[in-house]
């Protein structure tokens, strides 16, 4: 019997030292447009994406799903489609985009656009796995590629020459 409680005893402290991890983990990176989604350690998925373009800011930081909607429409923006939603921050949120030519470099107002069969799947699996065991983490900066470079004069076109009588 004491053995039994002795090993109990081990286990359980064993799960309390563990370090708890989330299930499901999104990592978002700025400077290379790219998102990498981890189920239970392995990764699942990589996607290109659109985070904030100049001007407009993508937060850096660890969070959590605050509501998920399967239809939203911004009303911020032009009442844009918003399909998949993952709010995480305020009204910043991860989802689908039907601008998919723009994938890879940033282009959004601040949130985090994919592809929207990719967005289905991420909904899924947040709703699979719950909002309170999926963690977002977004790292990097805008790509350098992006920034406004040195500025190139146009050049200047000559106007046609009139004729001289």
């Amino acid at each position: 019997m004491r053995r039994v409680a002795a090993t109990v005893a081990l286990l359980a402290a064993l799960v309390a030292a563990a370090p708890s991890r989330a299930d499901v983990v999104v990592h978002i990176d700025k400077s290379g447009q790219r998102m990498t989604v981890r189920v239970d350690g392995v990764t699942a998925y990589q996607w290109a994406i659109s985070t904030g373009r100049a001007g407009y800011n993508t937060p850096n930081g660890t969070f959590r799903p605050q509501r998920l909607a399967r239809k939203w429409y911004s009303r911020k923006y032009h009442w844009s489609p918003m399909p998949y939603s993952v709010f995480f921050h305020g009204g910043y949120a991860i989802h689908g985009s039907y601008e998919i030519g723009r994938l890879g470099r940033p282009a959004s107002h601040g949130c985090i656009r994919l592809h929207p069969s990719h967005a289905a799947r991420l909904f899924a699996l947040v709703q699979q796995h719950g909002m309170g065991d999926t963690r977002i983490v977004i790292t990097g900066s805008l790509p350098r590629s992006h920034y406004a470079g040195p500025r190139v004069k146009p050049k200047r076109v000559a106007a046609p020459r009139r004729r001289q009588l």
